[in-house]
């Protein structure tokens, strides 16, 4: 086995020809990884996102080949899974206001180039989802947006329409499910790449609390910022604390940990209807 990658949140090994995606329990706000860690994030995240693959298998191959073939140090927060060669898009879709979108709509009155009405305030649902890609190709290493015909002209337009079009239609799958358990999907990101025999996967996570916003339905209201299944809550404390956003950053409190492992087991539960069994500390 051959550790090939570290990212702030997960870890890539090679391992008998197929890719093992490791799911840390680091958090990482503003790019930063944060140095304490949230306990049994990184199974809660990689159970979901298995749940997530098995719904949509029908709609769109995966890379997933096992979540259970995995070491036994790894289990329960690794995946076994197909190599892609990974399109440069991050794939957003939005069917809300929030976040980077909401900074972009306060400027322009766009989200990716994409035109939205006049009025719409902090959580408003949009009138339809939008696909509102970004990339990290970019000189500052954040994700920026970019527009669709960016990705038609990095990818093609058979590639970009593709993207757009799963995009959307896994969000709009998922977030009608959400929707039936008292969640509601803001917005989420997918990635997309391509398998030995060139067919277009979904990988990395799906429908996660890191790769989404997730809100409880009951307690919506626009015009304010909206209570965070996700990790916007520790987004937020970690704002609050005057923190430059450049590493390294603050020690995460007790409460804020047990509270946001507290809200991601919960939308894992509501999601699922699975019980989580959390680990001893």
């Amino acid at each position: 086995m051959k550790h090939i990658h570290a990212g702030k949140v997960r870890d890539l090994y090679e391992d008998r020809g197929d890719i093992l995606l490791v799911a840390s329990d680091r958090v990482s706000v503003y790019d930063v990884s944060l140095p304490t860690p949230i306990p049994d994030k990184g199974a809660l995240l990689t159970q979901l996102s298995v749940w997530w693959f098995e719904q949509f298998a029908g709609v769109v191959p995966n890379h997933l080949l096992s979540a259970t073939d995995v070491p036994a140090d790894f289990a329960g927060r690794a995946i076994r899974c197909k190599q892609l060669e990974m399109v440069k898009v991050e794939c957003i879709a939005r069917g809300y206001l929030a976040g980077l979108g909401l900074r972009e709509y306060q400027k322009y009155g766009t989200v990716s180039g994409v035109a939205l009405p006049p009025g719409l305030v902090e959580g408003s649902r949009l009138p339809e989802p939008i696909f509102t890609p970004t990339t990290k190709e970019s000189d500052t290493g954040h994700d920026e947006f970019i527009t669709f015909q960016d990705v038609v002209d990095q990818e093609g337009r058979e590639t970009a329409e593709r993207l757009r079009d799963l995009t959307l239609e896994i969000y709009s799958r998922g977030a009608e499910h959400a929707a039936s358990k008292g969640i509601i999907v803001a917005d989420t990101k997918f990635e997309f790449g391509r398998d030995a025999d060139g067919v277009l996967n979904l990988g990395d996570e799906v429908l996660t609390s890191d790769s989404s916003r997730f809100w409880p339905a009951d307690q919506w209201e626009p015009g304010r910022p909206q209570y965070a299944f996700d990790k916007q809550y520790v987004r937020d404390w970690a704002a609050g604390t005057g923190w430059d956003k450049t590493a390294p950053g603050p020690e995460v409190p007790e409460e804020i940990v047990q509270a946001t492992r507290q809200r991601y087991a919960e939308v894992y539960e509501r999601i699922t209807g699975n019980t989580w069994q959390p680990s001893t500390d």
